[in-house]
């Protein structure tokens, strides 16, 4: 059954002084498929702002907008309206050659996940990979499903998690070595570790929703972690169930409270917001990001 969400993401750059802003690249429109579907879009920015709609190379849906003059603040007010049906991709079967570790995808898939199968950070000592062979069995065989979500459980469990507004995505063996982490660090570390099994993988971005933080009385239910901003999460390409869902942060291996924004084969790639402006160092104060995703009745 279709669930009908209200998403509303209000980010604000504030300055102590008028700057100008050079081009900003705004990706918070949520992703069309068979299990979304966007009825309804506005995109408000202050000052006025000049704004063009493109896809990028994944097929995400991104607003460049170049603000006009010159302003104390940035402000970029996106709100949306979806219909989500929670995808099954937890529950469907894999093709038989895909069920145990390690597997090889088929020559035509290879050509098309290339990008995805390749590690792009370094592990030149092997922890990273002597990390992920943790997950593996060596007295029986070894179930991709269960590997994986033992991965995705285990990452919650045994690191700190931290809130970190700042850009950027700390490198897995920052994670480990530091045993903390932002969702979008939790995310890349399992990434690469999966790779390093040969399942490919891609970086995913979008909205949380938490029935606790629902005030419209909707829904009720246990709170969530990394609700109330963006959220960031997996995909592990699985033959015969397609792209699947896995959330380290609160590990999750369905999409029933994920909604996607973008994809992406590194985080670098899939930044809510990027930009610049002219002015000195100084003068700017900081950025505030809140997120609502709110249940509502059809």
């Amino acid at each position: 059954m279709a669930t009908r969400y209200d998403i509303l993401h209000t980010t604000v750059y504030r300055y102590n002084k008028p700057v100008r802003f050079g081009l900003h690249r705004v990706m918070f429109r949520p992703r069309d498929s068979h299990d979304l579907r966007v009825l309804a879009t506005d995109l408000q920015v202050s000052p006025e702002s000049r704004v063009r709609m493109i896809q990028d190379p994944h097929s995400n849906s991104v607003a460049l907008v170049q603000p006009v003059g010159e302003a104390k603040e940035l402000r970029i007010v996106c709100a949306f309206t979806i219909e989500h049906v929670p995808g099954q991709e937890d529950l469907l079967a894999l093709e038989p050659s895909a069920e145990f570790l390690p597997f090889a995808y088929s020559v035509e898939e290879r050509f098309d996940l290339e990008h995805y199968l390749r590690p792009h950070h370094d592990d030149p000592a092997g922890v990273l990979i002597k990390w992920a062979h943790q997950f593996l069995h060596t007295d029986r065989p070894n179930s991709t499903r269960e590997v994986l979500a033992h991965m995705n459980a285990h990452i919650g469990q045994s690191l700190s998690y931290t809130t970190r507004h700042e850009e950027g995505t700390q490198t897995p063996l920052e994670t480990l070595e530091l045993g903390t982490g932002s969702c979008r660090d939790y995310a890349l570390l399992m990434m690469e570790a999966a790779r390093r099994l040969g399942i490919a993988t891609r970086f995913v971005s979008g909205y949380l929703y938490d029935a606790a933080l629902d005030k419209t009385g909707a829904a009720s239910g246990a709170a969530v972690t990394g609700a109330g901003s963006t959220h960031a999460w997996l995909h592990a390409y699985l033959p015969g169930a397609g792209w699947v869902t896995f959330d380290p942060t609160n590990n999750l291996t369905s999409s029933g409270q994920l909604i996607r924004v973008a994809v992406a084969r590194d985080p670098s790639q899939a930044a809510p917001i990027s930009g610049s402006y002219f002015g000195r160092s100084e003068a700017y104060e900081g950025m505030e990001a809140t997120v609502q995703v709110t249940r509502t009745a059809r």
